[in-house]
C-alpha cells in the first residue's frame, strides 16, 4: 500500500520594510513546523530599512525540497500592502486566495515625483482573483491598542483558510513573539480569524 503524498502548499508573504513580515512568516513556518511538516523558508530583502519591497516565500509538505515558489504556484499570498499584493499576484496559482491588508505605503518612486500610486488596485485585484479578502487590518490592531500586531491580525485571517490546527498557531506565537507583547497578539491572531471562521 503506498502512502498518499498531501501537496504542499506555498505562501508568499509581501510587504515593505518595517511591517512585521518577517515576524509573521516566522510565526507561520513555526506552526508550519509543529503541525509536522517539512518547512523551507525563503527572505528576499529589497531596501527593507527604507520602505522597500519585503518578500518571505513559505513551503510546507511532507517533504520540500526548494523553499522558491515558482510564476503561477503560490496557494496564498499574504500582502501587507495593496501595490505589493498587485506587484506579486503572477506569482498566485489559478484559484489561490489572496489576502490584502488595505493599506498604501508610497514607494520610493512615488515618493520622488517620478510615478504616481495606481488609484483603482483593489478594483484591479477583485477583477482578477475570486478568493480575494481585503481588510483594514490596521484599523483592527489599532482598535487592540498597537498597529505594530497589524502582521498578526493578516496571520489570523491566513490561519483560517490554512488547514493547520489551531494549537499550533498558538505555540507559533508562545515561541516568537516577546512574552511582554504575547496577549495582544494572541488577541490580534482572534480577530483575524474571526473574519473568516464563522
Amino acid at each position: 500500500m503506498h502512502e498518499v503524498k498531501t501537496p504542499l502548499t506555498n505562501v508568499l508573504i509581501v510587504g515593505v520594510g518595517g511591517q512585521g513580515t518577517l515576524l509573521a512568516s516566522r510565526v507561520l513556518a513555526q506552526a508550519a513546523v509543529a503541525g509536522g511538516f517539512d518547512v523551507k523558508v525563503s527572505e528576499i530583502h529589497g531596501m527593507a530599512q527604507r520602505g522597500g519591497s519585503v518578500v518571505t516565500e513559505v513551503r510546507f509538505g511532507p517533504k520540500v525540497y526548494s523553499p522558491l515558489i515558482q510564476i503561477g504556484q503560490a496557494d496564498y499570498i499574504l500582502a501587507f500592502e495593496k501595490l505589493e499584493a498587485l506587484r506579486w499576484l503572477p506569482y498566485l496559482k489559478s484559484g489561490g486566495g489572496l489576502i490584502v491588508n488595505d493599506q498604501s505605503i508610497d514607494p520610493l518612486p512615488v515618493l520622488t515625483g517620478a510615478a504616481k500610486y495606481p488609484a483603482d488596485i483593489t478594483q484591479k485585484i477583485q477583477a482578477v482573483v475570486e478568493k480575494s479578502i481585503i481588510v483594514d487590518a490596521a484599523r483592527i490592531a489599532s482598535e487592540l491598542g498597537n498597529v505594530k500586531v497589524t502582521n498578526i491580525v493578516l496571520l489570523g485571517i491566513l490561519a483560517g483558510c490554512l488547514d493547520l490546527p489551531l494549537a499550533v498557531w498558538d505555540q507559533a506565537l508562545e515561541k516568537v513573539v516577546p512574552t511582554k507583547v504575547l496577549a495582544i497578539n494572541r488577541d490580534a491572531f482572534q480577530r483575524g480569524l474571526a473574519l473568516v471562521k464563522k
